[in-house]
């Protein structure tokens, strides 16, 4: 009841006098251990009291039983068996102990407590505990606690042994255990008390060298001994010590091996502590047969290698000039390598222990410097020569040459030179390399070298005018520009061009200039050397100074002039206006042209030719031939004492005087017609007929023509007679006997009679009287036509008498 007392004490100090009273009770189970219950229920209005009883399950008999105060709402059942099922009930009571309300809840208790058999500490921060199992038990739960209250701890295990863990070094511990179920958990068993072991001395280790190890420790508290055992990798032997101190040294041991270290303290108890492992690797040893390299791909530098060391996880290579490389295999590169320089390398292989001693230090020599700078020298045009300046640590260069064209050519040489043949034109890429038994330096300047262009020749010169020579010639390899240049006593001319043509002007005539075509490019300038050629140019004009007709009859014309050329040849053009010119040529000073046509105006000009050309033709003087004589002339008789001269056109003639001569007299007429009526011509007569073509400019012609016999006179004296049947007769007077006449009589037609010379009568039949008839009597000209200068006469025939009539 003790018990009892004390939970209801404990329920009370909860304050379950605040709980509102209910219509209705509820109860559970607060907590159980192996041989008791707790219950809470609510507070139910109008009970004075409260009994709970405990029955196992199934069953309506009550085992125990424990009655409550009327404010009490928390209570406990004791003396109940452990691990067993019950039906806890709870009765609200009146005053008179009569039943008001009940409730009921199923629950058991926890299982039996257990039994510590030993514990045990065999790390210093646990302590193992075996313990009888209890039936029902699912688990148990190990509570350990310092005396002074300073460290409480629960852990719960599944089953015996148990360890308790999170403790502390050399500590003393009081130990118990309960079990568990669903229901809850047991009271705690009997205690025991147990100690910690030592801990373990914290190792802290090294390798002063590839041969030892140093083991330190901080000292452990009540630790009054130490034991220490080193194993060797993949060893099993083991060297043990005892010290009190807190350090050991182990020397003697294998270079770039690992060794394991194992070590505990001893209590004043004679007890080992914890034990601890520490592996340690001793330095590796200093790497051999160190080897350099100088490499150019993919940057400069120098493969450093070396054999393996023992136990060495990363080596490092350094070099005198502060670079260094490392790699965990046995070869790497230092870079960058600088060319033409010394150094030396050393090598040291590094583990966990640290670094082993530096090998011995490895000469080397890089490869040289590219020379520069380089250049070009062309003393004899196609002889090239590359040089440039020595190199340091060099043993020979090689020189590498490409021209424009692809074609790529090299040369080595132990000399500060390398000769090529370099062609005229051409563009040329040069570079120079240094060599040792490093390697090739690295690539240096590239020189661009383009050489003169090369000498054109010329192809044809040919005069463009009186005073210009066109020049063409062939393109050549490395020219931009073309300059050419003629010179000769006086002058200098020049023409540039990026053409392979030029055309020189302005120069002067017949004289002999020294030509040469120069190429130049912007890179290496002009070609002087090129071998210049002579050419003339064309005559000076000549100067006419006289041209005249040999004679006013004649067709030539001598064409004199003056020139300062003595061995050219002259050709003399007379140049009309219709027609091919006319010619004539001469190495002289005058020239005779001839087989000129009348009428003609011409324009008179010279020109000199050499082998370099025709001159300017000469200023041109302008020569007028005679005129023409007309083709034909006419002279018909107007009258008997007038004639009509007509003639044809004469070319060149502006006007004509027109003459006919004879002994009984002349006559004449000037007219710039073609035409011309001359009277006192007299009948009968023979007249010479000549003519005189004569041009604007005065240059006459005379032309003669044949004779012209003026027609017999008329007859005079006509008388008309009439005849028998008909007929007329015609009679006249006539001074020539040898003229002979005919007489034409005209009235409804034409009747003619013609006698003999001599005979001055003509009959005239069928004649009709009562007609008038026109009655005509003239001479005939010798080609048988009649003279149409004579008078007709006209006549009325009547018809009574003899008589012709009026």
């Amino acid at each position: 009841m003790a018990v009892l007392g004390g939970i209801k004490g404990l329920v009370l100090l909860f304050g379950i006098v605040s709980q509102v009273s209910g219509s209705t009770m509820t109860v559970s189970i607060f907590t159980v251990t192996s041989k008791s219950t707790v219950l809470r229920w609510s507070k139910y209005e109008g009970a004075l009291s409260y009994r709970v009883t405990a029955s196992l399950r199934n069953s309506q008999v009550p085992v125990v039983f424990a009655s409550f105060g009327q404010n009490t709402i928390m209570g406990s059942v004791n003396s109940l068996n452990p691990n067993t099922a019950y039906t806890f009930r709870v009765e609200a009571l009146g005053s008179h102990m009569n039943m008001l309300t009940d409730a009921a809840v199923d629950g058991s208790t926890a299982p039996d407590v257990p039994t510590i058999e030993m514990a045990s500490s065999k790390e210093s921060q646990s302590i193992t505990v075996e313990f009888t199992t209890v039936s029902g038990a699912t688990s148990y739960i190990l509570r350990a606690e310092t005396n002074d209250g300073s460290f409480f701890s629960e852990i719960p295990v599944l089953g015996s042994p148990g360890t308790v863990t999170n403790l502390q070094p050399y500590t003393d511990y009081t130990l118990s255990v309960m079990s568990v179920n669903s229901a809850g958990r047991s009271q705690p068993s009997i205690s025991v008390e147990a100690k910690t072991v030592l801990s373990a001395p914290q190792f802290n280790t090294s390798s002063p060298s590839n041969s030892s190890i140093l083991v330190k420790w901080e000292p452990v508290n009540h630790a009054v001994l130490y034991s220490l055992s080193i194993i060797k990798e993949d060893l099993y032997s083991q060297s043990p010590l005892n010290t009190t101190e807190t350090q050991v040294h182990f020397p003697d041991l294998e270079a770039g091996t690992k060794y394991c270290i194992k070590g505990n303290a001893w209590s004043p108890d004679n007890i080992p502590g914890d034990d601890f492992t520490v592996c340690q690797f001793t330095r590796s040893p200093t790497p051999q047969s160190i080897e350099l390299v100088v490499t150019s791909t993919p940057d400069a530098g120098i493969v450093v290698s070396w054999d393996p060391a023992k136990g060495a996880e990363q080596y490092v290579a350094m070099s005198l000039t502060g670079q260094n490389c490392s790699s965990s295999s046995n070869s790497c590169i230092l870079i960058p390598l600088s060319c033409g320089e010394t150094n030396s390398v050393t090598v040291i292989a590094i583990n966990q222990a640290g670094n082993s001693v530096p090998s011995y230090p490895v000469q080397i020599i890089s490869f040289p410097c590219p020379p520069q700078p380089i250049w070009v020298e062309e003393l004899v045009p196609g002889n090239c020569s590359v040089k440039w300046s020595a190199v340091a640590h060099a043993e020979y260069y090689t020189t590498f040459i490409k021209s424009d064209d692809g074609i790529e050519g090299m040369c080595n040489s132990t000399e500060l030179y390398c000769r090529f043949h370099c062609h005229c034109g051409f563009s040329y890429i040069m570079s120079v390399f240094a060599h040792n038994h490093a390697g090739p330096s690295p690539p240096g300047p590239l020189l661009n070298h383009t050489t003169l262009p090369c000498c054109p020749e010329l192809t044809t010169v040919s005069a463009a005018s009186w005073e210009t020579l066109m020049m063409e010639w062939s393109t050549v390899r490395g020219a931009d520009l073309y300059e050419t240049r003629a010179v000769d006593a006086n002058e200098v001319i020049l023409c540039n061009d990026t053409a392979p043509r030029c055309a020189l002007s302005d120069l002067t005539c017949n004289s002999r200039y020294s030509i040469v075509v120069i190429p130049c490019n912007d890179v290496s300038g002009c070609n002087l050397t090129c071998s210049p050629q002579t050419h003339e140019t064309a005559p000076c004009m000549p100067e006419i100074t006289s041209v005249s007709q040999t004679n006013t009859s004649s067709s030539s014309v001598l064409v004199s002039w003056t020139s300062a050329n003595t061995v050219a040849n002259y050709t003399v053009s007379a140049i009309g206006t219709v027609g091919d010119p006319h010619v004539c040529h001469s190495n002289g000073t005058s020239c005779l042209v001839s087989n000129l046509p009348c009428g003609s105006v011409y324009e008179v000009s010279t020109i000199a030719s050499t082998s370099a050309g025709d001159s300017m033709p000469s200023f041109t003087v302008s020569l007028e031939t005679a005129p023409c004589c007309p083709d034909s002339l006419t002279v018909s008789h107007v009258t008997q004492a007038m004639t009509n001269v007509t003639w044809s056109p004469a070319l060149g003639a502006q006007t004509y005087i027109t003459s006919l001569s004879s002994p009984r007299g002349n006559a004449q007429c000037h007219t710039m017609e073609t035409e011309c009526v001359m009277g006192c011509i007299t009948c009968g007569t023979n007249y010479t007929v000549s003519l005189e073509a004569i041009s604007r400019t005065g240059h006459k012609a005379e032309c003669t023509y044949h004779g012209f016999s003026a027609s017999q006179c008329c007859p005079s004296g006509i008388r008309l007679y009439r005849g028998s049947n008909n007929t007329l007769i015609v009679r006249w007077r006539s001074s020539s006997a040898l003229t002979k006449y005919t007489a034409e009589v005209t009235g409804s037609r034409t009747h003619a009679c013609s006698p003999e010379p001599g005979s001055y009568t003509c009959t005239v039949s069928e004649i009709v009287c009562g007609q008038v008839y026109t009655v005509v009597v003239a001479p005939l000209n010798p080609d048988g036509t009649k003279a149409q200068f004579c008078n007709s006469r006209m006549y009325s025939v009547t018809c009574v008498g003899s008589n012709v009539g009026m």
